[in-house]
């Protein structure tokens, strides 16, 4: 009877999983947006505090776009592993708009002129390597993802969809970002 080795795979989920649920995610996320308050079963009492808090995960997703597009700036070589991400966050952004904003162009990285909202802030202080800047993008998406699912309970059922999606979506970018490359 031949002696078998088991497989050298490491516990978990694979990279090309994840990046494929992502993928998915972002893909449901966009499919299941709607900008009326009837299709997302809120009350005229609760449509204000819904309203408020579609304009706060937008404002988010908008600051982190902003921070990506920082360590893009001040990091390069990075373009490939941060811009599709960059282009999620963007499209979140626009998902909890209402997609009133402008689509993003084709190549999602750094953008010649400002928008008006990336103007009215400093860009954020980005870390002197990149496994610094990496890490501190993770962090942010970490911290996001965790303020966006203790906020399902107070917001009704499609807007809690989607803010709960998006979150498993920031929790995708934070493992992939801390990923070393293999």
């Amino acid at each position: 009877m031949p002696f078998t080795l088991p497989s050298r795979t490491s516990p978990g989920p694979r990279r090309r999983s994840l990046l494929a649920g992502a993928a998915g995610a972002g893909a449901v996320l966009l499919a299941g947006c709607s900008d009326s308050d009837s299709a997302t079963g809120t009350t005229s009492g609760s449509s204000s505090a819904a309203a408020r808090a579609r304009a706060r995960a937008a404002r988010d997703s908008e600051q982190l776009a902003r921070r990506y597009e920082a360590v893009l700036a001040a990091h390069p070589t990075l373009s490939a592993r941060l811009s599709p991400l960059l282009a999620e966050v963007v499209r979140h952004a626009e998902a909890f708009e209402g997609g009133k904003r402008a689509k993003p162009s084709a190549d999602a990285s750094v953008s010649a002129s400002p928008t008006p909202s990336s103007a009215a802030s400093p860009s954020p202080a980005v870390p002197a390597t990149e496994k610094g800047a990496r890490g501190e993008l993770a962090a942010a998406e970490r911290a996001l993802a965790d303020r966006r699912m203790k906020a399902l309970a107070e917001v009704p059922g499609e807007l809690a969809r989607l803010l709960a999606s998006v979150a498993a979506a920031g929790a995708g970018h934070a493992f992939l970002l801390t990923e070393d490359k293999k």
